[in-house]
């Protein structure tokens, strides 16, 4: 596997003397993998992405894609290369078809291209439309289009979910699995949805307030979520309370008929609720809270005044 596609090494930046925007980031990402860069609004993921795609030039010499200092391989490089940075630069007055001949032209590249990479974004009906009438999901998805139409080995997307509808979300995860189990495609993708990085992502980078929190794989990242928390309706829910709290952590009820606990492990629920249902409870429904979820708001939240 030892291959990456990009790695940086102790990579810092600062737009003003004071204020560290980046401090020492390393990420490793491996040829093939989908990895997702997570983490909240302000947390650095934009600065990161502008760096690799040399919209901003580096402060040093951290950055190597395909195993080359980035430096040394401008501009040739966006050869391989395909990213939707900042917002897409479409041009609404022309339709998708003509938004993509114009990328071919620059980049000399055949009509019958053109075509495929509409087909594989599921634009062909839509082709010939004007993108000023594009939905947000479509526009994204052209963006996208007008990004793998030179075949990149490589594709760089800042936030590509962000203001998407539940389907357009699902749309463009579809698209990026595809994309890297049919073509091979390497994907360098930034969220603050970390459900979202799960569903898609094989390996992980969190970063927040410029600094690396974690880096691996997406089952590593599971791992650190070593509990799992549960959330039962039952009648008389507070007659329970005393006996749950014998067995199970952070106990809670949190209304008339619920109640949150804390188990070791998910392979532990079908045990709890036969215990229960032996001793007569009425259970209505038994439902999992991430414990992920709430580990990636912790480490995310992590000395919430440390800049204070």
């Amino acid at each position: 596997m030892g291959e990456y596609i990009i790695q940086t090494e102790g990579l810092n930046f600062q737009y003003s003397k004071h204020k560290k925007v980046l401090d020492n980031i390393s990420i490793n990402v491996p040829k093939g993998s989908i990895y997702g860069f997570l983490g909240p609004n302000g947390a650095g993921k934009s600065t990161t992405m502008r760096l690799l795609t040399g919209i901003i030039p580096e402060q040093g010499d951290a950055i190597k894609l395909f195993n080359q200092p980035l430096k040394e391989q401008l501009p040739l490089v966006f050869y391989k290369i395909g990213s939707l940075v900042e917002s897409p630069a479409l041009y609404l007055h022309l339709s998708g078809l003509d938004n993509l001949r114009y990328i071919a032209k620059l980049r000399n590249i055949s009509e019958e291209k053109i075509i495929e990479t509409l087909q594989l974004v599921n634009l062909e009906k839509d082709g010939n439309r004007k993108a000023k009438q594009y939905s947000l999901g479509m526009k994204q998805r052209l963006a996208i289009a007008m990004a793998l139409l030179s075949e990149p080995e490589l594709l760089l997307l800042d936030e590509p979910v962000n203001g998407l509808d539940p389907n357009g979300i699902i749309d463009i995860r579809k698209l990026l699995v595809k994309l890297n189990k049919e073509r091979g495609v390497t994907i360098f993708v930034s969220s603050h949805l970390l459900s979202e990085i799960e569903k898609m992502c094989t390996h992980v980078g969190i970063i927040n307030k410029g600094k690396l929190r974690f880096e691996g794989t997406i089952q590593e990242l599971s791992k650190k979520a070593s509990f799992c928390k549960v959330q039962i309706t039952l009648d008389d829910a507070e007659n329970w309370l005393a006996e749950l709290e014998q067995n199970y952590k952070n106990v809670n009820q949190i209304a008339n008929n619920q109640i949150t606990l804390e188990i070791g492990d998910k392979m532990l629920i079908p045990e709890f609720i036969k215990n229960l249902i032996a001793k007569n409870a009425s259970i209505y429904e038994v439902k999992i809270l991430d414990g992920l979820e709430e580990w990636f708001m912790t480490i995310t939240d992590e000395k919430n005044n440390d800049e204070k």
